[in-house]
């Protein structure tokens, strides 16, 4: 474990490297970012080695991993959950949840709202590719009159996945993501400030275009698992 932990410290030390020349690059601070390490592919113990090399804010796809590692690692790490969440898994999952990253649909943004306070973000297909979830951003603009009537839910921002393509060739879906931001903003929904977007392959590109949270996995895990 001690040929593990060494290697993560590396990847996330060149990591890391990356991420502040994106910042500086895009004329923003480091502390504007935050880095998701997403551990679908890695055991509970491989994971449990990341908070203490500083990284307390861990990434799942699936509600039943989130909540099988989150039994299993210590309770200050920051549990998010960034894929489909159905309805039948909220009431396990929320208590254990940081923030939910994918919200797709009305109906799901809507139970949540009778259920518990939750911290979550829109899922918007930018890119339009029938492979993916969420809404379009024109649902998300005609969505506005019922997010300013959510009682318990606190839509924070966006998330999007950008196109498996060239890293440059993203930097359209990024930025198409933060000015359906900036206009939600402007519609008066003034808690709506974060953009989940850049995942291994892309995320200095989403740096530079006004991400706040991006999701890695690969690049923290090569050599690993």
């Amino acid at each position: 474990m001690d040929a593990i932990r060494e290697r993560l410290r590396v990847n996330l030390a060149a990591v890391e490297e990356r991420i502040v020349n994106a910042c500086t690059r895009g004329g923003r601070r480091r502390s504007d970012v935050t880095l998701v390490a997403v551990t679908k592919t890695v055991a509970p113990a491989i994971a449990a080695l990341l908070p203490q090399l500083g990284v307390v804010d861990l990434g799942e796809n699936r509600p039943q991993e989130l909540w099988r590692k989150a039994a299993e690692l210590p309770k200050d790490v920051r549990w998010h959950l960034i894929g489909h969440l159905q309805r039948n898994k909220i009431v396990r999952t929320l208590p254990l949840a940081h923030l939910i990253h994918s919200v797709d649909n009305a109906k799901l943004l809507r139970s949540l709202d009778v259920e518990d306070s939750s911290d979550v973000l829109l899922e918007v297909n930018v890119s339009g590719e029938a492979t993916k979830q969420g809404f379009t951003p024109s649902e998300v603009i005609q969505l506005i009159p019922i997010l300013k009537e959510l009682k318990q839910v606190r839509v924070l921002g966006l998330m999007t996945m950008a196109p498996l393509q060239d890293a440059e060739a993203c930097r359209p879906t990024f930025a198409a993501l933060r000015q359906l931001c900036d206009r939600l903003r402007e519609q008066g929904l003034a808690s709506v400030v974060h953009l989940s977007m850049g995942m291994s392959n892309d995320f200095e590109i989403a740096i530079e275009e006004g991400a706040t949270f991006i999701r890695l996995g690969s690049v923290l895990f090569e050599g690993v698992a």
